[in-house]
């Protein structure tokens, strides 16, 4: 038996973590502290006016436990990273994980390329952004390489300069062809200084250049000409406008600002990289009636910028926040130079901060509504699963797909939700290995047996949480009986504990229930919970053929007879000559196959095994 106040003192008074546990022993609450005697003992002193939530709060607290650290930064990032990974009721949530793209310039490269990134590695490219909108990057590079000759191409070069044929882009003009030596590198090298002048907010130059094009083009009569540099300069006035400037100072910064109303918050982010605004977005937060605008801020800047790629100079508040120090010092490391959080008073930076939260309090207004329906549809969805399967606390959910033709080019999809959407930048692919044919039951078994080997080498490794290090509260298999014990044996297997739920399929091919503990369940077609299921289902098939269909079309010369061991092509050949299709072959008998002219006994049984 756990006695608080006993445990109480026993806590030391030293920096770090402490986790409150409920009594199904579930984790409702992460915090950090500079002194664990000071802080957690306030938590069960009567007499401090601690809030409606801490109060509440309290009352499910079981028990708790504790990690000291060496300082109250290390305390701040193991706070971080446990709400990550536990989501505690009550600590205040970040809905949406979001991550934004960057453009990336190889300027390593001796013919430099212009590409999307969804993450800032430390290489010797230069990065541009972060941006908020993957297709206003993807058009912003589109342009680039229509006004400056860039390659899209991934030959590596010079090394390859010669050995193959130009692409399109350059029969349409969109490229120099650097790949077969049509321009030195000094001067493609001055194409990729005008791109970052560019990317750096330089738009006079190339706007002055495309209208004297344009109009040198439409005296020479030569209109289509006259158009395409028309379109050209209308594109780059369209991205010189959305950068706006703001400040002459050319920073990089972060306005952050909420609007609160009961229990929904919405925080409003405007990123100025450059002392230009770049974009604007918006977050929802879980939160608890009596959270402060303060709480809220620090909360939302501990988990964003945990997982945000890339942290400005500084960050601009609507509010003072607490440990504004040591959130400095932790923003400061991951960056790696100093970053500065302050609350402006006046002035420019003053308007723009009331803007960010006016802009805040319309989205809340606005999208309350919408919030609560998508709520039903997500987390609401996920809420009626739980209590259908008689579990607590599935935040991540993970379903698995094969998809294959005759046993050729078989593959496994594996999609995750979070929360109740879909989360894209975890899913992943496998192209089948140890299997021969179409296996299904053995091509899940390998699926799964890579999938979780390598999420626990990662965990090993002590790899950030995502992707196949983070691991799923509940596995929602495409099937029945057998794919849920494939599933169980190999969590047997590797030791692992999680719950797996088969999505049962009618003759129809409809789902109709859920397979959970040897007991088929029944779910009402009509409910959020059942709609969650079949997108569920749908997503993971989709996201399989798409991977089977793209590695077919780089296979369309692939048949699946080049996979059957001792057939060449003379064989192949006869084959598909005295056949009329694969399915033929399938349906022969041994005889049949050895009657042909190319075939002996071996190679006829070994066509047969192939398909049986």
């Amino acid at each position: 038996m756990f006695d608080i106040q006993e445990e109480l003192k026993k806590l030391p008074g030293k920096p770090g973590v402490y986790i409150m546990h409920d009594e199904t022993d579930a984790i409702i609450y992460v915090g950090k502290a500079i002194s664990l005697k000071n802080r957690v003992r306030q938590y069960f002193q009567s007499s401090r006016n601690k809030g409606i939530k801490i109060e509440q709060m309290v009352t499910h607290i079981t028990r708790f436990e504790y990690i000291v650290t060496d300082s109250e930064l290390e305390a701040l990032v193991l706070e971080c990273n446990l709400i990550k990974e536990h989501r505690p009721k009550y600590n205040t949530m970040l809905m949406d994980d979001k991550e934004y793209p960057f453009i990336k310039v190889t300027v390593e490269e001796e013919f430099p390329r212009i590409i999307l990134a969804r993450k800032m590695v430390k290489d010797k490219s230069k990065y541009f952004g972060p941006y908020t909108s993957a297709g206003a990057v993807k058009d912003t590079i589109e342009l680039i390489r229509k006004l400056y000759y860039i390659r899209s191409c991934n030959r590596k070069l010079p090394r390859d300069i010669g050995k193959e044929r130009s692409c399109l882009n350059y029969h349409i003009h969109q490229c120099k062809a650097p790949c077969q030596g049509y321009i030195s590198k000094e001067e493609y090298g001055k194409s990729v200084e005008q791109v970052i002048r560019f990317l750096n907010g330089s738009y006079d130059t190339i706007l002055k250049e495309l209208e004297r094009k344009m109009q040198a083009a439409s005296e020479n009569l030569e209109f289509e000409k006259a158009i395409e540099y028309r379109e050209l300069l209308t594109s780059v006035q369209k991205i010189a406008q959305k950068q706006k400037i703001t400040d002459t100072a050319g920073e990089d910064r972060d306005i952050v600002a909420v609007a609160v109303e009961e229990e929904d918050a919405v925080v409003q982010v405007f990123f100025i990289r450059g002392g230009r605004l770049i974009g604007r977005d918006h977050f929802y937060l879980r939160i608890a009636k009596g959270d402060t605008k303060s709480e809220i801020l620090a909360s939302f800047i501990k988990q964003f910028y945990a997982g945000t790629p890339y942290i400005p100079s500084m960050l601009m508040l609507q509010e003072e926040i607490e440990d504004i120090a040591v959130i400095e010092e932790w923003l400061g490391k991951k960056r790696g130079h100093r970053v500065h959080i302050s609350v402006p008073r006046k002035g420019t930076k003053e308007k723009l901060v009331e803007l960010a939260a006016k802009n805040a309090g319309l989205v809340l207004k606005t999208d309350k509504e919408r919030l609560k329906r998508e709520e039903g549809r997500t987390i609401g969805a996920v809420k009626e699963l739980e209590k259908l399967l008689g579990l607590e606390h599935v935040v991540r959910m993970e379903a698995y797909d094969i998809s294959n033709t005759s046993g050729f080019a078989s593959v496994g999809s594996m999609i995750v939700y979070e929360r109740g959407k879909p989360k894209r930048n975890d899913y992943r692919k496998f192209k089948i290995k140890g299997v021969q044919g179409a296996d299904d039951y053995a091509s899940m078994e390998e699926v799964l047996i890579r999938r979780f080997e390598h999420g626990l080498k990662e965990q090993k490794e002590g790899k950030e949480l995502g992707g196949f290090t983070a691991f799923p509260d509940l596995i929602m298999m495409d099937g029945g009986k057998g794919q849920v014990n494939v599933a169980l044996s190999v969590l047997d297997k590797l030791k692992l504990d999680i719950p797996v739920c088969g999505m049962v399929k009618d003759d129809n091919h409809r789902t109709r229930g859920l397979y959970y503990n040897n007991v088929e369940i029944p779910i009402d077609r009509n409910s959020e919970g059942f709609r969650l299921i079949t997108r569920i289902q749908d997503e993971a098939h989709r996201f399989a053929i798409t991977f089977h269909r793209q590695l077919r079309s780089k296979n369309q010369v692939h048949s699946v007879l080049d996979d059957i061991p001792g057939v060449g092509a003379a064989r192949r050949k006869d084959l598909m000559k005295h056949f009329a299709d694969i399915e033929a072959i399938k349906n022969a008998t041994v005889e049949e196959l050895k009657s042909l002219p190319s075939m002996n006994e071996k190679s006829a049984n070994d066509v047969y095994r192939f398909f049986h």
